[in-house]
C-alpha cells in the first residue's frame, strides 16, 4: 500500500532562499541580475554575505541570516522544515572543501525530505525560474511522515 501523501499549496509568490559559496557569489549575482524582474516578485531569503550582496545588486529587501559557516545554512534548513521556504537556489563550489560541509549536506538533505525544488548551479536555476510554475500556485507533494514520527512505543523502536 502506498504511503499517504500531503499536499502543500505554494502560492504565486514564492519564498526563495539563496546561498552561494565565496567562489560562486559573483556567478549568483550575475544570474540574479539577469532574472531581477522575476526574483523581485518573490520573497527572498539568503545567508549573510550573499544576502547583503543581493540587496545591493537587486535593490530589493532580502531576509538575511547568519553567514553559512556561522549557522546560516542551518537557519534556512530550519525554515524549510517549518514549511516557510518554497525553493532553494544554492550555488555551491564543487571544487572547494568547505569547513561547514556537514551543514551543507544537512541543508540539501532537508530540502529533499520536504520536496522543495533545489537549483545547485546556473543551468538548473535558469530552468527553475523560467518554468511556468514560478509565478503560479503549485501543489507540492510531501510524504506523510506520521509512521516515522510514531516509530517509538513505550521506549522501543517499532519496525514496520
Amino acid at each position: 500500500m502506498a504511503a499517504k501523501k500531503d499536499l502543500i499549496i505554494t502560492g504565486k509568490q514564492k519564498r526563495i532562499a539563496m546561498v552561494a559559496h565565496d567562489h560562486e557569489k559573483n556567478n549568483l549575482l550575475e544570474w540574479a541580475k539577469r532574472y531581477r524582474e522575476t526574483l523581485t516578485n518573490h520573497i527572498l531569503y539568503a545567508t549573510g554575505t550573499t544576502g547583503a550582496l543581493l540587496e545591493r545588486e537587486l535593490e530589493v529587501t532580502v531576509n538575511k541570516f547568519q553567514s553559512g559557516p556561522l549557522g546560516g545554512d542551518l537557519q534556512i534548513g530550519a525554515l524549510i522544515a517549518e514549511r516557510v521556504i518554497d525553493m532553494l537556489i544554492f550555488f555551491w563550489d564543487p571544487l572547494e572543501s568547505q569547513p561547514h560541509d556537514p551543514d551543507i549536506k544537512a541543508l540539501l538533505r532537508i530540502a529533499a525530505v520536504w520536496n522543495i525544488p533545489v537549483a545547485c548551479n546556473r543551468a538548473s536555476a535558469d530552468f527553475m525560474v523560467t518554468s511556468a510554475l514560478i509565478n503560479s500556485e503549485y501543489q507540492r507533494v510531501i510524504p506523510d511522515y506520521q509512521n516515522y514520527r510514531n516509530r517509538y512505543k513505550d521506549g522501543n523502536i517499532i519496525c514496520n
